[in-house]
């Protein structure tokens, strides 16, 4: 247990906040001897993964437990399907390269996300026609109300876009041990049909793409206009793409002839990264934070000196921008702390 502890390499912005107190954890046994610590001195917790999706604006007055619990187990279903459960704190792009070089399929989609496994159920991360709900089965959480194990399947995790029981109601009261997915073992469902993975394979000729093909196609896109956050500080998609009613996009379309959508029953998903970059924001710095050169969507610590109020004011003022040319009010992706 460490006090006054810096939180700095431990969130992918590179915001320099302190912790009350700070520890690593690499089992269940030390998770709850932590917690039990945090209710005997009245502590707030705050549980670390990979630190992608949180943005510290101040000191945390309270706990900060780094969930580092290890390990990958497999359980064969059937001569086409098969169960892998990875730990917590298992880095989520090391595991989708782990299931690739096993040719286990339904993650590579997924490649180059950042964080780590067990924070990707809390927002059903996705990318490029997939969602984790597509292959997930099930999770093993700790209920801090009472200690108990137990787990959460399919159904009860109540997933919505980058969306989940976790983000909910049951926000703060369960911390997630282990997840379990279902994978293919070799009639692998190809997605290549969304974002430019189709011609990013066309340029390297390929034409009957393998899993792999399809990662290291996801990867190529990925790093062409995404930043590293070990380079320059970032959380990557700082805001979800708005949903909003058919009537209002077609109201919408006649002021901006151009502008994106995509169409789901009487509602319409709308690229939030368009609609930040038709307001001017695109590579745009203001101090220390700016928008990415390349995709306005992320949001970044361009000196890396920023504090996570000055981050926080900057998407404030893409948000207040947003909503006042298009009536449309973006969400924070990125938790807040």
């Amino acid at each position: 247990m460490q006090e006054n502890f810096s939180l700095k390499p431990y969130n992918t912005f590179g915001v320099d906040a302190k912790a009350q107190y700070f520890t690593e954890v690499n089992n269940i046994e030390e998770l709850k001897e932590a917690i039990t610590f945090s209710k005997s001195h009245s502590l707030q917790l705050l549980f670390l993964g990979g630190g992608s999706n949180i943005l510290l604006t101040k000191d945390f007055n309270g706990l900060a437990i780094k969930l580092d619990l290890k390990g990958i187990s497999e359980q064969n279903i059937n001569e086409n399907e098969i169960l892998v459960t990875a730990k917590a704190g298992e880095n989520w792009h090391e595991f989708v390269s782990y299931c690739l070089q096993k040719n286990y399929g339904g993650l590579e989609n997924l490649s180059l996300i950042p964080g780590n496994v067990g924070t990707s159920p809390m927002q059903n991360i996705g990318a490029y026609g997939t969602e984790i709900k597509d292959t997930f089965v099930s999770c093993q959480v700790l209920d801090l109300d009472n200690m108990m194990i137990t787990t959460f399947n399919l159904e009860e995790c109540r997933f919505g876009y980058r969306d989940s029981i976790f983000k909910q109601e049951g926000k703060g009261r369960y911390v997630i041990l282990e997840v379990t997915f279902k994978l293919t073992l070799k009639d692998h469902h190809i997605k290549t049909e969304y974002g430019a993975i189709q011609s990013e394979l066309e340029k390297s000729g390929i034409t009957n793409p393998t899993i792999q093909d399809v990662s290291k196609a996801v990867i190529s896109i990925r790093q062409s206009k995404l930043p590293d956050p070990k380079v320059i500080g970032n959380a990557g998609s700082f805001f979800k793409n708005p949903t909003i009613p058919l009537t209002q996009f077609e109201s919408l379309q006649q002021k901006f002839e151009n502008i994106q959508g995509y169409p789901n029953g009487d509602k319409v998903k709308v690229p939030a990264g368009w609609l930040i970059e038709q307001c001017g924001w695109k590579g745009k710095q203001i101090g220390n934070v700016a928008s990415h050169q390349l995709q306005s969507l992320v949001i970044i610590n361009a000196t890396g000196n920023a504090t996570g109020k000055e981050i926080f004011d900057f998407s404030t003022e893409i948000i207040n921008s947003v909503k006042e040319k298009f009536g449309i009010e973006l969400e924070r992706e990125v938790n807040i702390i």
